[in-house]
Formats: structure tokens, C-alpha cells, sequence
């Protein structure tokens, strides 16, 4: 039986180190190869009791490589460049970030919901945002069974969803010292300004939970609004 060959694309970023975690205690029977930025590149990680190089994500080492499949999780502007040249290859990328989430050719996945569309995919499966993932298990079984009217959603969304310096502005506030990434101080304060503000009042973070849930959902004119706040807790 062939052993899986699965690229983890920003390995050495906290996501890309839960992601690694999760495989290694599920004992997913697979050979990892972890792709992060020039700056990464070289390092060694240990991933099932292996030390494993860190090889620099750029198209000559991805076709070298040939994955089977590529976890990607370094934001979206990586993925806009790299996933398509994986999915070229023959690889079929799980995308974390929010670059092809809205895609009409990209199927937008939680396996408990619209597990059945995971067979459109050309290579490319995006992954929804965390809040809406969570949201919509319940949300499926009671619009199939009374159709939901509308929606109003209000997160609270711990500082690890910001990476490595929201974790870090929350530490540095315990202490006394100024935020680096938040506009506000976070510790002891809730700020609701999750990713950028849009012209119409809402930030990205809320436009995506709707636009998401729509597209998950297949109620592409379903009433929704949301509010999304960080709150002062690491995870």
C-alpha cells in the first residue's frame, strides 16, 4: 500500500504546528514535508519523533516534491501564489486561508454539511473560517428541517486566531507594554475590528461568515448578519 505524501505550507507557523500535532496523534499513516518561507528554510522540525528540513516554498521544490496532498495554511497571499502550482502538479491542496474560499470552482468544505461536494474540486478544497465552521453543523440540520428566515451571528474570538502576534500583544499587555499587532491594547479589552474594515461599516471577518455560510448552505439570498470581536484569551 502507498504511503501518503503530504506538504504542510507554513509548518513553522502556529497553525502549521497545531496542523502537524493533529496528524501526529491521529498516526495519519504519511510522509510529511514541511514548506515555509526563505527565512524557514533549513530549519529542522521533528515530526513523529523525526527531525524533518524545512524545505523554502518556491515552484522548483514543489515539482520535486509531488505530494499527494498540500495542507496550506500561511495566509492568502501564499496561497494565491503557490496552491495553484501544487494543484498543476497533480497535488490536491486544502487551502486554510480565505483566497479561494468565494471561488464558483472551489468547493467551500465542512464534511459534516456538503461533504458531497468535495467532488467538484480541481485540485483546490477550501477550508471556511473557523467561527463559520463551528456555526454551521446545527445550523444545516435545522435549515433542512424548518428552512431558517435569518441569521445573526456574534463571535468572540480568542487572540490565536490573530497568529503568533496577537498571542504575543496579549502577553505583552499582561505585562504592562504596548500592542505591536491590535490597534487597542487587548488584555482586559475586547475589540470588535477582526481583520480590515469594509466601506459598509463591517469588517472582512464578518462579510466572510455570511458570504461563507450562504455558500455552505446553498442559500445564496439567506438574511445573515454578524458581529465579531477579539476577546483577551490565547486559545
Amino acid at each position: 500500500m502507498k504511503t501518503l505524501k503530504i506538504a504542510i505550507v507554513g509548518a513553522t507557523g502556529m497553525v502549521g504546528r497545531k496542523m502537524l500535532e493533529i496528524l501526529e496523534e491521529r498516526k495519519i499513516n504519511a510522509e510529511f514535508v514541511p514548506f515555509a518561507s526563505a527565512r524557514s528554510a533549513g530549519k529542522e522540525i521533528i515530526i513523529c519523533g523525526k527531525p524533518i528540513q524545512v524545505l523554502e516554498l518556491n515552484a522548483e521544490n514543489i515539482g520535486k516534491v509531488k505530494c499527494d496532498y498540500a495542507l496550506f495554511s500561511a495566509g492568502g497571499s501564499v496561497s494565491k501564489m503557490f496552491a495553484p502550482i501544487f494543484a498543476e502538479n497533480g497535488t490536491v491542496v486544502i487551502d486554510n486561508s480565505s483566497a479561494f474560499r468565494m471561488e464558483k470552482n472551489v468547493p467551500l468544505i465542512v464534511p459534516e454539511v456538503n461533504a458531497e461536494e468535495i467532488k467538484k474540486h480541481k485540485n483546490i478544497i477550501a477550508n471556511p473560517n473557523c467561527s463559520t465552521i463551528q456555526v454551521v453543523v446545527p445550523l444545516k440540520a435545522l435549515d433542512d428541517k424548518f428552512k431558517i428566515k435569518r441569521i445573526v451571528y456574534t463571535t468572540y474570538q480568542a487572540v490565536s486566531g490573530a497568529g503568533q502576534q496577537g498571542h504575543d500583544d496579549l502577553e505583552a499587555g499582561m505585562n504592562g507594554l504596548a500592542p505591536n499587532k491590535f490597534p487597542y491594547p487587548i488584555y482586559n479589552n475586547v475589540i470588535p475590528h477582526i481583520d480590515e474594515f469594509l466601506d459598509n461599516g463591517f469588517t472582512k471577518e464578518e462579510e466572510k461568515m455570511v458570504n461563507e455560510t450562504r455558500k455552505i448552505l446553498n442559500r445564496p439570498d439567506l438574511q445573515i448578519c454578524a458581529t465579531c470581536v477579539r476577546v483577551p484569551v490565547f486559545n
